[in-house]
């Protein structure tokens, strides 16, 4: 069964299919419309780098084949290949689009949709309609893009402008052309992994598109990239700010090695042995210990016992005594034995557990099931019960412990990665044209425990004002007493501002002083 995307809607192709050939249709008509359907292949900047990979009836694929333009068939008004492995490197993302030739707006537009169909069988469609455009020209409907991995965005972006000025936002330049003459049909068979029957044969590749392309400069403006932070000492974990500090307040000792504890004064001793040697630093031979032979270790033992040891050391288990421990910044422990309150947490989060422990699935009830199925956000619990440590982690993201004492907090429910079931806890929904999903759904937590809250890189808080706006994709928490508005004061056009979303809606926040934010430097 296809997913149903919304406007804004994201998801890894992998998790739709794990297939690489791709078959795309786009469906889309108004009375007395004709429309040009392409697809722009784009490099890291966004920028139609190399206008063989501008896919058009006057180009129907690119030089690898990787993109092939197939023709109206089975319904839809037409449609591509996509071979996901055989595009080029340089090619980051490509990007669907429609656009009216001649007169006419998008809103006129009827029902339509874009879908992705593998192995005969439909995996995700986005449908609109022309009520969600106003006097536009063109829309982009979807796009295929890298980030670690293929991904697919239903966008639903209305353009104002035909197609020389979509061409124009992607870097291109349209030049004066001379008709192309006519080519004569020639026979073919679609490729085997279309689904559609009564396939429509594709036409012969006539001459090349001969508009002129104007590529992004690679180097950025304004000067040199600066370069990267000294990486941390071999061994120990590089040092991340805890949730909520703020930079620069670390009361590092000038000289201090980041995360290493200040060595305590030495004091020469006239007897004994020498003081010991600061951590982290090999201590001196002992008294009667002959230079340059290895210590602690019996003789005729080779010494790469001890060697191991050193190096695993950095590593080991931090047992603090406490329920909720962090073994780094991606790795946190809970000790069940420890308040004897069951834990809830995201199915799939556990990587270890140590001792008796039992776990069941917990589903969230029906506001459960809302999330999951509006935003795709599985909010799938497992409940975990008895006497032993349980180790929980998520594809790498910064955990944070925060430990509610009767106060209470809002969580974005795709940043909540477990939390006492001690907690009160209810799904709210903040409903807004824009937002990816249609909507955003955050849980409240109220009462005495620790929620576990997931971010990408380190987040920042600050402190809400009249004028606090925030991107709905970055906000991770704020404090539950403030009032979260929608808000469109924030209109960015692709044409205005080439290679980015163009978010159309922004949440803003308002409270009284003492009531924050919470926002993580990531956008899906």
């Amino acid at each position: 069964m296809a997913r149903e995307f919304q406007r804004g809607h994201k998801a890894k192709i992998s998790d739709l299919t794990a297939g690489t050939d791709l078959y795309v249709g786009v469906q889309i008509a108004a009375p007395g419309l004709s429309f040009d359907i392409s697809c722009f292949g784009l490099d890291a900047d966004e920028q139609l780098s190399d206008d063989r990979y501008f896919i058009f009836f006057n180009q129907p694929k690119s030089p690898e084949e990787s993109i092939q333009l197939l023709g109206a068939q089975a319904g839809d008004t037409e449609s591509f290949r996509v071979t996901l492995d055989r595009i080029p490197a340089a090619i980051q993302k490509l990007s669907f689009t429609a656009t009216i030739d001649g007169a006419g707006q998008m809103s006129q537009v009827g029902p339509g949709y874009i879908r992705i169909v593998a192995g005969g069988e439909e995996v995700v469609r986005y449908a609109f309609t022309g009520s969600e455009f106003t006097t536009e020209r063109a829309v982009m409907l979807g796009d295929f893009y890298l980030k670690d991995v293929w991904r697919f965005a239903a966008v639903g972006q209305g353009f104002d402008g035909g197609l020389d000025a979509l061409l124009k936002n992607f870097g291109g330049e349209v030049a004066e052309e001379e008709p192309a003459a006519p080519q004569p049909p020639a026979g073919g068979q679609v490729p085997g992994f279309a689904p559609p029957a009564q396939s429509a044969p594709a036409p012969a590749p006539p001459p090349m598109h001969g508009a002129p392309t104007i590529a992004a400069p690679m180097t950025p403006p304004g000067g040199t990239v600066p370069p990267p932070p000294a990486p941390a000492p071999y061994g120990q974990p590089p040092q991340q700010p805890q949730f909520g500090q703020v930079p620069g307040q670390t009361g590092q000792v000038p000289g201090q090695i980041p995360g290493q504890v200040p060595p305590a004064p030495q004091v020469p001793s006239p007897y004994g042995p020498p003081a010991p040697a600061p951590y982290g630093q090999p201590p001196g031979p002992p008294l009667g210990a002959q230079p340059g032979m290895p210590q602690g270790v019996p003789q005729g033992v080779p010494p790469g016992g001890a060697g191991l040891q050193a190096a695993l050391q950095p590593y080991k288990e931090l047992p603090t005594g406490q329920r909720w421990t962090p073994q780094n910044g991606q790795l946190m422990r809970v000790d069940l034995g420890m308040g004897g309150t069951p834990v809830l947490a995201r199915q799939g989060s556990m990587v270890m557990y140590q001792g008796k422990v039992d776990f069941s699935y917990k589903g969230a009830g029906f506001a459960g099931r809302i999330v999951g199925n509006a935003t795709g956000q599985e909010m799938q619990l497992m409940r975990c019960t008895g006497r032993g440590q349980v180790f929980l982690a998520e594809e790498g993201a910064h955990l944070h412990p925060v430990e509610l004492q009767g106060d209470g907090i809002c969580v974005s429910a795709e940043s909540v990665l477990a939390f006492d079931e001690s907690l009160q806890y209810e799904v709210r929904r903040i409903e807004g044209h824009g937002i990816p999903g249609g909507a955003l759904f955050t849980m409240l937590f109220q009462g005495t425990g620790t929620v576990v809250v997931k971010t990408h890189g380190t987040p920042v808080v600050l402190p809400v004002t009249p004028t606090t706006f925030a991107d709905c994709n970055a906000v991770v928490a704020w404090s539950a007493a403030s009032q979260v508005i929608i808000s469109s004061q924030v209109r960015l056009r692709r044409n205005a501002y080439p290679g980015h979303s163009g978010e159309t809606v922004n949440l803003q926040f308002r409270g009284a002083p003492g009531n924050f934010i919470v926002v993580q430097p990531y956008e899906v």
